[in-house]
């Protein structure tokens, strides 16, 4: 009932696009951005000064979007900070294409996207544009669930001076300086960086979390032509959270985390942890954006980027044998030790790079949009080991396999008006070669493949223009490859295929702005989750053979005074596996229709906003999120329950001469609630992440201009 009821309060999705930017601050107007707004997709284009800045104290960027539409957000450590993620319609990260400023995020070989790799992002950002579907041609991976684009923010043109610094639960803590020269050389060249640091401890045991992070962006401009040079990225030292805990320890010792655990001799009792059980990893991104205006119809983007990333994990591994390392059994005293313990470190060494560019041409009634990719990933894979009671094992490498992925793709995208009517049609082509092989043989590391995908992707659309809106029809056709862990488990895994169909309507009516979105997204193949996670912390996946994802997802935006704001959001879907067989004893076994792991038929959310004054702000939140199953079985004891979650924000802001000052309270969970929002499969049994009761950040930020 209590869902029910909160349904009844929400009307659903985040604003109208048109009317959700109305107030917004100043922005840069961005050709992309401007092009998306205009096209037959479900989207929300989000204002991160306006939208995000408040509750922005040093969580992740997937938990400050978890109140969007149709997203659950998780955090390994339980309270936001380190490793996070988010799904989307259901689908999970590696199926969502992740872009910063048009550059591909996903890593190339997992598709996942990291973002403890890049911490603070939020606050170098100026705008983030979700498309939910499949959305129309991007650059990187297909998105199967959505598809983000990051657009960061430029310098300012008058000399500032900011920091922002919060404290809260858990010791947890954000140093943020930020510096802006303003326009100097003839008003054409402007720069500024920042600098962050962010700790936790976490919630849960041990799961501390250690993150720098930075942006250097100096912009030069001179009469029709913009260049950007940009360098960002973070490092990052986090205890492991992976492994979640059984239902008997989520009752009594929820916070319990079992990475880096020692036994005793008989494996039953915990007798102490390891505790650099660490994962380690340095990601620096360059980007050069130069975008030249060469008349007024014609203008083009490109992007030349560059990502270098470098880390390991430790993992002390207990009982193991000499030969699963390739190293020859010890002998002492005459007897042949065949088994020890050894730390274990896993790294990765790896490189890409490419140039995106864009040509946006606009006449009369017709938009033109012209892309091209070309990327290279360069990925080196290696293990070392050494024994805790043999000091002569000392970093002995025990495997090396490199990884090379090509990819070349190019779009051609149009937008026609006639009378109330806009038609939209986008074709792309992809070409992927995915080439990894084995250097130095390790047990169950590595492969020996040669891939290669070709896909064509059309897109269509149309919009019909009414008072104070428009209703939309599209329709998409998308490919997806499989990522290294699937080609690995099974060499002949298939790609994944998928139509999308969308019917959307977005309406301006007084003081209420509407937004409706009905999707029917059919897959061939998809790639779901199983429930289990492989030797990383990664979710394993499987063909489904055919599946569908279908729902409504309904946004509102009312502003009912100049003091009361209301918004709201629910996604009502249906998410089922069709004839889903898994392995028996000996045969497949056919589970018939069972839906799809992850995947809740209730998503909704519920926000009011009161402003008493200019200066003061609060804010209440509450998210619905229905039952979601762990495996494609719908065993009901592989369940997570469904959770309702309340959050306050308040923020006062003032002067003090030339420096703005904000004072800045977030609060989550505000009732304390008992749950869990994500988890994994062992054996059959269930495995819980648990998350953070009620826990508080309050932070302040000053700026100098």
């Amino acid at each position: 009932m209590k869902g029910l009821f909160f349904l009844g309060l929400s009307v659903a999705s985040v604003a109208f696009i048109q009317a959700q930017n109305k107030d917004s601050l100043k922005i840069r107007e961005i050709e992309a951005v401007n092009f998306t707004k205009r096209l037959p997709v479900a989207k929300e284009i989000i204002n991160v000064q306006k939208d995000l800045d408040s509750r922005n104290l040093g969580q992740d960027l997937p938990i400050l979007l978890k109140n969007q539409t149709s997203i659950i957000s998780t955090s390994d450590a339980g309270n936001g900070v380190g490793y996070t993620g988010f799904r989307i319609r259901g689908v999970s990260g590696s199926a969502i294409n992740v872009m910063m400023n048009g550059v591909p995020y996903n890593d190339s070989e997992s598709q996942g996207t990291f973002f403890v790799n890049v911490p603070d992002l939020t606050s170098s950002a100026s705008q983030i544009v979700i498309q939910r579907g499949v959305g129309t041609s991007n650059n990187g991976v297909s998105a199967f669930g959505a598809s983000i684009n990051v657009i960061s923010k430029e310098p300012e043109e008058k000399f500032y001076f900011k920091t922002d610094d919060s404290y809260g639960s858990f010791n947890t803590y954000k140093y943020s300086a930020e510096v802006g020269s303003g326009k100097f050389w003839k008003n054409r060249l402007s720069v500024m960086g920042r600098y962050t640091r962010i700790h936790s401890d976490g919630y849960i045991d041990r799961a501390f979390s250690d993150l720098h992070s930075y942006n250097f962006t100096a912009l030069f401009e001179e009469g029709n032509t913009k260049i950007r040079v940009m360098a960002f990225g973070g490092k990052e030292k986090t205890y492991q959270a992976w492994n979640g805990i059984s239902k008997e320890m989520l009752e009594t010792n929820p916070k319990f985390n079992a990475s880096g655990a020692i036994y005793d001799a008989d494996y039953k009792n915990v007798i102490g942890f390891y505790d650099n059980e660490t994962d380690n990893y340095r990601q620096n991104h360059y980007q050069l954006l130069w975008e030249q205006k060469f008349t007024d119809r014609w203008n083009l983007e490109t992007t030349f980027h560059y990502t270098k990333g470098r880390g390991y994990y430790d993992n002390y591994k207990q009982g193991y044998a000499f030969s699963k390392y390739n190293l020859p059994n010890i002998i002492e005293g005459g007897e042949t030790i065949k088994y020890s313990d050894f730390i274990r470190k896993k790294m990765l060494n790896n490189d890409f790079y490419g140039v995106v560019s864009t040509l946006y041409g606009k006449f009369e009634n017709l938009d033109l949009n012209f892309g091209a990719v070309a990327n290279q990933y360069y990925g080196r894979h290696y293990g070392n080991v050494t024994g805790v009671f043999f000091p002569q094992i000392d970093e002995s490498e025990y495997y090396r396999n490199r990884s090379v992925k090509n990819e070349v793709s190019g779009f051609a995208k149009a937008l026609f008006r006639m009378d109330n009517f806009e038609f939209f049609g986008d074709l792309q082509l992809r070409s992927i070669n995915y080439d990894t092989k084995i250097i130095m043989a390790g047990d169950k590391e590595g492969a020996n493949l040669d891939k290669n995908w070709l896909f064509f992707n059309p897109k269509a659309g149309v919009n019909y223009k009414i008072n104070g809106g428009k209703i939309f029809l599209s329709y998409a056709h998308a490919h997806r490859e499989p990522n290294r862990e699937d080609l690995m488990a099974n060499n002949d895994v298939k790609p994944e295929k998928l139509h999308d169909f969308e019917a959307g309507l977005e309406k301006q009516f007084g003081f209420l702005s509407l937004t409706a979105n009905l999707y029917y997204m059919y897959y061939v193949n998809q790639l779901v989750l199983n429930g289990e996670l492989n030797n990383v912390g990664a979710f394993i996946r499987t063909n489904s053979g055919k599946s569908y994802r279908r729902g409504i997802e309904v946004g509102a935006l009312a502003k009912l005074s100049k003091q009361w704001e209301v918004t709201g959001n629910v996604s009502l879907s249906q998410n089922r596996n069709q004839d889903f067989n898994i392995q028996g004893t000996d045969v497949p076994v056919s589970l018939g229709n069972t839906q799809i792991s992850f995947s809740p038929n209730v998503i909704a959310n519920l926000g009011i906003k009161f402003n008493p004054t200019q200066n003061f702000q609060f804010a209440l939140t509450n998210q619905y999120v229905g039952k979601q199953y762990m495996d494609n079985t719908e065993d009901q004891n592989l369940k997570l329950n469904d959770y309702f979650l309340t959050d306050f924000n308040a923020q006062y802001q003032f002067k003090i001469g030339n420096n703005d000052i904000a004072l800045k309270l977030l609060v989550n969970n505000l009732f304390n609630k008992k749950y869990v929002n994500n988890g994994s499969v062992y054996e059959g049994s269930p495995s819980y992440f648990a998350q953070a009761g009620t826990n508080f950040m309050f932070g302040i930020s000053w700026k100098i201009q």
